[in-house]
């Protein structure tokens, strides 16, 4: 997210998410993140914007099952389930599989029903060095507080990594 927690811009776009230098002095911590992850989850916006923007010539979810929450009538395939199901419900279901985490990817809305719910154990937050003023933000409408700990931050070009657990 942005340092003043937008996820993308006023018009969709998440161009923005780069460090705050072209240098290669970034680490990996997308494989490090998802070690422990076999499952994805996603909205509509979400998925459509991969598919038809930021990697239309590949699923660069490939080595997940993926679940996209729609209302859009889409034909699953053995690694992308499209589902109407409520995404609480959904979450709930997949728990209690089998496998490893499931990373709620995003967009906005899908994030905002599931903290509503206070159903996020862990909050791997990215902070990104830009300040967009106005756009989509992570967080809105939570009704209640929900305390985390701190469990680990590390920072690299620029971009800060927070990790936090439900206390």
């Amino acid at each position: 997210m942005s340092l003043d927690g937008y996820i993308a811009d006023n018009k969709g776009s998440v161009n923005w998410l780069v460090g705050q230098s072209n240098e290669d002095n970034d680490i990996d911590s997308y494989s490090e993140f998802v070690k422990d992850i076999d499952t994805v989850i996603m909205g509509w916006n979400t998925y459509h914007q991969i598919v038809t923007e930021l990697s239309p010539n590949e699923w660069v979810y490939d080595d997940f099952t993926t679940y996209v929450v729609t209302h859009n009538s889409q034909i699953s395939s053995d690694k992308i389930h499209f589902t109407d199901k409520n995404p609480v419900e959904l979450v709930r279901k997949l728990r209690k599989e089998n496998g490893k985490g499931i990373w709620i990817c995003g967009g906005a809305n899908l994030i905002q029903q599931l903290v509503r719910k206070d159903i996020i154990d862990c909050y791997y937050i990215t902070v990104i060095p830009t300040i967009l003023g106005s756009g989509i933000r992570l967080f809105e409408d939570v009704d209640h507080e929900i305390k985390l700990r701190l469990l680990k931050t590390q920072s690299y070009n620029g971009i800060t990594d927070l990790i936090y657990v439900k206390r």
